[in-house]
């Protein structure tokens, strides 16, 4: 029976004929998406309106991605905020570089919300977190330290005892 069932009534029915009898505001707004409606919310992730119009933009002041907002599929968003937030990550290491520094941490997250509407787990955005460390060889503490941490750290600190 390809494409053809029985309905309770004994009678033939076009699969398709009948959904949109039944329902004629099922309109599939994420194609490939399940049409299946989860208990408590108002659409299926196909039809839901929420996700169809979700965008992302980036909020920082650095020359990344997304300055302008744009729609991500779903199914895409965990990839793409991944290799947006590792931009983050690159231009912490360019900063760094270019001024005499060292990137101490890093970190990133990827944030996760529960769309209202239809119940689906989607990516909602992330955050990045670096912390660099600047040397400055001009400045009197900063030489004094060294210094220090030469005469009480280094000093001594490798013996040959190999005579």
């Amino acid at each position: 029976m390809n494409g053809i069932n029985i309905s309770q009534n004994g009678y033939f029915n076009n699969p398709m004929q009948s959904a949109m009898n039944d329902d004629v505001k099922a309109i599939i707004r994420n194609p490939g998406e399940s049409t299946e409606k989860k208990a408590g919310h108002e659409s299926s992730p196909a039809e839901c309106e929420t996700c169809k119009n979700r965008k992302y933009q980036d909020g920082s002041d650095e020359n990344v991605s997304f300055k302008a907002a744009a729609h991500i599929s779903p199914n895409a968003a965990a990839s793409r905020v991944r290799s947006h937030e590792q931009e983050h990550v690159t231009n912490a290491y360019k900063k760094a570089a270019q001024n005499n520094g060292k990137v101490v941490a890093c970190n990133v997250a990827i944030h996760t919300s529960v769309c209202p509407e239809c119940g689906r787990t989607y990516v909602s955005g992330g955050t990045t977190a670096t912390q660099i460390k600047y040397y400055n060889e001009e400045n009197p503490y900063q030489k004094d330290l060294k210094s220090s941490d030469a005469v009480n750290k280094y000093l001594g600190m490798n013996i040959d005892l190999a005579c």
